[in-house]
């Protein structure tokens, strides 16, 4: 088989897989952040959160950079601009995330790091092989294309919206802190993972930006993947404070 035959058959397994690990995601929460504690042993070892982070984080940048500079159209405008994108996203949610957590007992278990590794390898390949190289590298008409225009206002949008809510969580804890408060403000007012929500709508707009099925296939993963733990997340909410806002919704405003 040529190497497009085999992307294909990859990209179409892995839009097949995205329900399957929804609804296992529904019942069995990843081991990390809230969900970690108790839970090392069945998951295996841990390390440190922080260091957990952004080794599990590199490849998503490694992967991505290799496959995009394999390709025939790695040296054209748009592929660049969508490279400058990914790694905007990835250097701040790799490196810099980590570095500014609080809540210094958190671990990370190596299994799960394991399988992060393994989807950011395939969504590197997936995503840079593609812009790069089974694409038509994008001509420079594709700057003043509405999709292209909305994608990127969305992808900047759900990032500001991201990382105003990480910044909201941050807070909640002073340094050295590790028990969990009730967040408040911003989208916090309307849902329980407003985190969540923004990092949707960036890959949401990633996947008009670039109007391509590896950039839907990584929305729909990360819908998949952020949608059970947002529900996880509210549910341990409401079991956990009496007084949580009963209005809130678990990850879209007002709908759900």
């Amino acid at each position: 088989m040529s190497e497009k035959e085999v992307y294909d058959i990859l990209l179409m397994a892995m839009f097949a897989l995205a329900p399957i690990v929804f609804i296992l995601l529904l019942f069995i929460p990843a081991a990390y952040g809230r969900y970690g504690k108790g839970r090392a042993t069945a998951w295996g070892p841990s390390i440190n959160v922080k260091v957990g982070w952004m080794i599990q984080g590199s490849p998503a940048l490694i992967a991505f950079a290799i496959f995009f500079a394999l390709g025939e159209y790695a040296t054209n405008m748009l592929p660049l601009i969508f490279l400058t994108l990914w790694m905007i996203h990835y250097v701040q949610k790799s490196y810099i995330y980590p570095l500014r957590m609080r809540g210094a007992r958190q671990t990370l278990t190596l299994s799960t790091m394991a399988f992060v590794v393994l989807f950011y390898i395939i969504n590197g390949y997936l995503n840079g092989r593609y812009l790069s190289h089974f694409s038509d590298g994008y001509s420079s008409a594709w700057l003043t294309d509405p999709r292209f225009v909305i994608g990127v206002l969305a992808f900047f949008t759900g990032m500001a919206l991201n990382l105003h809510s990480d910044n909201i969580l941050r807070n909640l804890r002073k340094p050295g802190e590790a028990d969990y408060k009730i967040p408040q403000g911003g989208l916090f007012r309307f849902v329980s993972c407003g985190n969540y929500f923004g990092e949707i709508i960036q890959w949401g707009g990633w996947a008009i930006a670039t109007w391509s099925l590896p950039g839907l296939f990584f929305c729909v993963w990360t819908i998949a993947n952020l949608a059970p733990r947002a529900i996880s997340y509210h549910r341990w909410y409401l079991d956990r404070f009496p007084e949580y806002p009963k209005k809130r919704k678990a990850l879209i405003p007002f709908i759900f």
